[in-house]
């Protein structure tokens, strides 16, 4: 009777191998699947942008496209400079704003702050990501829209801004660098800290001569994911920046970006204009490209 229990208990047992093993089989089919659908989604938005944004390119001419200071619609003059410096100085001006307030913030609660605070301030941080952008968008144009017009009388500013923008952008960038730059520093091995309180440096020291340098490539790829939500960001921008597609000439001037530019004149573009707002976008997703190499370039460095 063992011998008989014992056959048909390794006979169950191969069964149930045999249904794991198809199971495992049938789900690397799904995961591939799934992974060639996403390839392809992107294949299909590279394929649109290039056939629709390249035609007007060659129409246009690639160097007036992209170096010309006019974007007149109805002349059919159509110069995207002003709004790609308008993007870069948007960009800057909230990563020099939001970086340091998020890197420090970072730092207070990976090793600084006590136990009971960082139960309401870690979800209370969190809470930034979640808020939607015409949110955002509401806040800069009730609280520092008037702000920035108080800041810029003596100069007429109007509170809508290239300064307004970049503030608004920073507070939204916080939630993300300050997640990354957190998650960085807390991987960062023990033994590290333990040598530094060794040789005899103090907290403070070790965290910002150590541990810190230590969480640069974690820092910088969080970085850099702000930096494409920053060049991605639309609604909230277009409520405080202005939108007036001439070259920035102050921080208290109103600024166009790329993808203000899109969605403003988008709804009624015809014809060659609407063939120039998707070469626009064929800037912007090279723009983005760019920033995602960026980013797996790091990342392989890490590894490494």
């Amino acid at each position: 009777m063992a011998r008989q229990w014992n056959f048909f208990a390794g006979d169950d047992m191969e069964r149930s191998y045999k249904k794991r093993a198809l199971l495992e089989r049938v789900m690397e089919y799904v995961f591939l699947a799934a992974a060639c659908v996403s390839v392809l989604c992107v294949a299909l938005i590279c394929a649109f942008l290039l056939a629709n944004g390249l035609p007007a390119m060659g129409e246009i001419g690639v160097l007036k496209f992209l170096s010309g200071t006019r974007w007149k619609p109805g002349a059919d003059i159509y110069g995207i400079f002003p709004m790609i410096v308008g993007s870069v100085y948007v960009t800057a001006g909230a990563l020099l704003l939001g970086v340091p307030v998020a890197l420090l913030t970072a730092v207070y609660l990976a090793f600084f702050c006590p136990k009971g605070l960082y139960r309401v301030l870690k979800p209370a941080v969190e809470l930034l990501a979640g808020i939607p952008s015409v949110v955002y968008g509401f806040f800069g144009i009730v609280v520092l829209v008037p702000a920035v017009r108080a800041l810029g009388e003596r100069w007429d500013g109007s509170g809508n801004a290239m300064l307004t923008a970049s503030i608004l952008l920073a507070i939204m960038i916080l939630p993300l660098i300050m997640r990354t730059t957190e998650e960085a520093l807390k991987a960062v091995p023990d033994s590290y800290r333990e040598g530094s309180f060794g040789l005899g440096a103090g907290r403070v020291r070790t965290v910002f001569r150590i541990i810190l340098p230590s969480a640069v490539p974690g820092i910088l790829a969080g970085i850099i994911l702000a930096i494409g939500r920053i060049v991605g960001e639309t609604m909230a921008v277009i409520m405080v920046a202005g939108n007036q597609p001439r070259m920035p000439k102050g921080i208290l001037q109103g600024v166009r970006t790329l993808t203000g530019n899109i969605v403003i004149e988008m709804g009624y573009a015809t014809g060659l204009h609407r063939e120039a707002l998707i070469a626009t976008g064929v800037v912007l997703f090279v723009f983005i490209l760019l920033i995602n190499l960026c980013f797996s370039a790091l990342k392989r460095g890490e590894k490494a």
